[in-house]
């Protein structure tokens, strides 16, 4: 497999916007599409089908319940749907990429992956870019926002209602790479150091510069038999890249280096899905966000410059 074979794109629109704290990120999955995402990936050579966009209830027309974990029955009921579409995709050999949205929606994404390729014997990794680390639980979170939660919910802790769409746990921690973290709450300091998963914090990146962190967690994460989801939250990169995101942090990933993370995974030719979450329109420049993610999509998916 190479990163320049044609593939079965799935586009997921998932216009969650109840885990955050700030509303918008509704709006992201129209604003993917308006940048011709569908048209760029075709010229590529792919072939594109557009699953519209999951079914979400807005805040207002539900209560939060539990304060601890604030809409959760509204969010796991969208991140099951997700995770049987993601599934679905790779079982007819496509690569799903799930354009949100708030993070939330990657305990469905991810679960759904790792249980289509279970099937054919294959197991999943994962690249998590980020700011945070979200691996807060409803006990350590201290806001209840859902979407500093679903990493947790991958490896087996967090809400119940997103631990069991990945029946129980879906990622051991050693399969779960964590890059550009540079602010966590105090207690989810804690809960990362003893994860066992691996965390490069933007200091790493400083030091030793993005292509050797990637050569590393690549070494490991393309194994016989491996594959990876590349989790991408825009506020990783740096808020004069990427403004559009509700949790802005600066000091993040550089324009160049976010594409050189996204260029190295294509040419594994493993990806096997991919999330753009957390993009606000209301707070973007001209859709220069949305852009960025496309653009994103595009290098992961084998665009290169020569």
């Amino acid at each position: 497999m190479t990163a320049s074979v044609p593939r079965q794109v799935d586009l997921i629109g998932i216009p969650l916007d109840l885990g955050a704290g700030r509303r918008g990120v509704d709006m992201g999955p129209s604003a993917f599409r308006l940048t011709g995402l569908t048209q760029r990936l075709e010229a590529l050579g792919h072939r594109v089908i557009d699953h519209g966009d999951v079914a979400v209830p807005i805040p207002e027309e539900r209560s939060p319940g539990d304060p601890r974990q604030r809409f959760i029955t509204e969010i796991a009921a969208a991140c099951r749907t997700l995770a049987g579409l993601a599934a679905d995709s790779v079982k007819g050999g496509g690569i799903p990429i799930s354009l949100g949205g708030d993070h939330s929606l990657a305990a469905g994404s991810i679960p759904g992956v790792a249980r289509a390729l279970r099937t054919r014997s294959e197991t999943l990794s994962v690249i998590w870019v980020d700011a945070h680390a979200d691996m807060n639980t409803p006990e350590t979170s201290p806001s209840g926002n859902v979407h500093g939660m679903p990493l947790a919910a991958c490896l087996g802790q967090g809400p119940d209602a997103l631990v069991r769409i990945a029946d129980g746990t879906c990622l051991p921690p050693d399969r779960v790479a964590l890059i550009g973290i540079r602010n966590l709450d105090d207690r989810e300091r804690t809960l990362v150091r003893n994860s066992g998963v691996r965390a490069y914090t933007m200091t790493d990146i400083d030091r030793h510069g993005i292509g050797a962190i990637m050569t590393e967690v690549l070494k490991d994460f393309t194994g016989p038999g491996q594959r990876i989801h590349l989790s991408l939250d825009l506020d990783g990169l740096d808020p004069d890249v990427a403004p559009g995101v509700g949790t802005p942090v600066r000091g993040g990933l550089t324009y160049r280096e976010a594409h050189l993370l996204a260029e190295m995974i294509a040419d594994t030719g493993r990806l096997a899905g991919m999330d753009v979450a957390e993009l606000n329109p209301t707070l973007d420049v001209r859709n220069r966000s949305a852009e960025i993610g496309a653009q994103l999509i595009l290098s992961a998916l084998g665009q290169r410059i020569l």
